[in-house]
């Protein structure tokens, strides 16, 4: 008698994702590291969906224009859905969309190197020696995900960006990212965003991977049984028998963008970001509660949104790859009703400054700067903050680090005084403590 799994996969696919997939993702790193469990209690009500901006966006060529300044540059300020917040001229999409944003044009910090901004602003610590900070990611994985998910509950997409930070740190491997590059020689893996460590590794027969697949489970049951108390063995086993779980099941329809009309494919934009954004939605759509898509390149070689040079016609390049894509996905996620129950956060590790250097392009500025939340728990249609004519400074509603990180947690459901306990047994809280929410930007104020 045929199954549904029978059915809707056929043996060589199944190899494909499961028998060669799992042992490679092993090799690889990422069987190590697939969630194996979240502790969550009751259901998960809100997802997020962080847009990474590697090197740092200009916020005044985004979205705190000083337009009649000589810091403001060429680009022209347009109006948005909600009167009286303006944003750049090349993202009009997005301004469509403003009811339903708040801009923070008041961030700031103290750190202006790339890889240590990129650490504080993705686990909300500065980074040290003695603790190893999870990511954000993690830490919704842990608190909102589920345990026996068929999909991990912390995906990045094209993860590049100076520096680390985004990995668990001492909440351990089973809350770490799944991967996916977006980067492949295999053109089915690149064309979908897929798993490239789903894919089999090249000139390995089917019978080949059946006995690795058999040495490998035999390994983990001898192992497990000679050392029952061993919290290592615990967590490998279960990531086995999650990417069991995970390629038995529908999740690995969450990867075949193709399903999708290419209507919308085109609207996302052909392009990694693009359809990133994309992939995010559908992991989004089947209860992953934590995704991650990182915008860079477009025309810089790589470096993303760090423009010391031609500042002007990189951001733009930039902003028509982001604009498409994200106004794509706002608009897909109402449509879908998910919008209210998805944030969106978008930031990179600082802006840029306000002065224009002699490259015609700005560089590192963590005094003053800006990043955006929309979507769940964000009360939109504001811009929250304000750096004054120049932009040299926050004049009015600074907004630190750990402050957007408690106001985050807080759109979710997370309490960011919740504490975590680090291999060594210290506790850590969630948020940094001294970092409380920003009422004014969340739908329903905190106490």
């Amino acid at each position: 008698m045929s199954t549904a799994f029978d059915r809707d996969y056929s043996r060589r696919d199944f190899l494909q994702m499961s028998l060669a997939g799992m042992l490679g993702v092993s090799y690889s790193g990422w069987f190590g590291k697939l969630a194996a469990a979240a502790a969550a209690s009751g259901e998960r009500h809100r997802s997020c969906i962080l847009l990474w901006m590697s090197g740092g966006p200009s916020q005044l060529d985004t979205f705190d224009l000083k337009p009649g300044h000589k810091n403001g540059g060429p680009y022209a300020q347009i109006e948005s859905s909600v009167p009286g917040v303006k944003i750049s001229e090349h993202l009009p999409g997005l301004a469509k969309h403003m009811q339903h944003m708040a801009l923070v044009r008041g961030m700031t910090s103290k750190e202006g190197d790339h890889a240590r901004a990129t650490y504080l602003m993705l686990t909300g610590y500065r980074e040290q020696e003695a603790v190893r900070y999870p990511a954000l990611g993690s830490m919704v994985a842990k608190e909102l995900g589920k345990e026996d998910h068929e999909l991990p509950n912390f995906v990045s997409i094209s993860p590049q960006r100076f520096g680390g930070g985004g990995g668990s740190g001492f909440l351990g491997p089973q809350f770490a990212p799944l991967v996916v590059s977006g980067a492949s020689d295999n053109p089915l893996a690149r064309a979908n965003m897929s798993v490239e460590n789903l894919l089999p590794p090249t000139g390995v027969t089917e019978r080949s991977l059946e006995n690795r697949f058999a040495l490998l489970d035999f390994l983990q049951t001898e192992f497990g049984t000679r050392y029952k108390k061993s919290e290592a063995a615990a967590a490998h086993r279960a990531n086995y028998e999650r990417a069991v779980r995970m390629v038995k099941t529908q999740a690995k329809s969450a990867f075949k963008l193709e399903d999708e009309s290419p209507a919308l494919r085109d609207a996302y934009g052909r392009n990694r970001f693009g359809q990133g954004c994309l992939l995010a939605r559908r992991l989004i759509e089947r209860g992953v509660p934590f995704v991650e898509v990182t915008l860079s390149g477009a025309g810089n070689n790589g470096a993303g949104w760090d423009t010391h040079g031609n500042n002007f016609d990189l951001v733009k390049n930039l902003s028509e790859v982001l604009d498409p894509a994200w106004a794509t996905l706002m608009q897909d996620l109402k449509d879908r009703g998910l919008l209210d129950a998805t944030l969106i956060v978008w930031m990179g590790e600082f802006g840029r400054t306000p002065v224009i250097n002699a490259q015609n392009g700005r560089d590192h500025f963590p005094v003053a700067w800006s990043t955006v939340l929309a979507g769940a728990g964000i009360r939109g249609g504001q811009a929250y903050g304000d750096t004054g004519a120049s932009g040299m400074q926050v004049e009015k509603n600074p907004v630190t680090v750990p402050e957007f990180m408690a106001t985050i947690c807080s759109a979710l459901g997370i309490d960011p005084t919740k504490e975590n306990i680090t291999e060594e047994g210290r506790p850590i809280p969630i948020v940094e403590r001294g970092g409380h929410p920003i009422n004014d930007l969340l739908a329903q104020a905190r106490a």
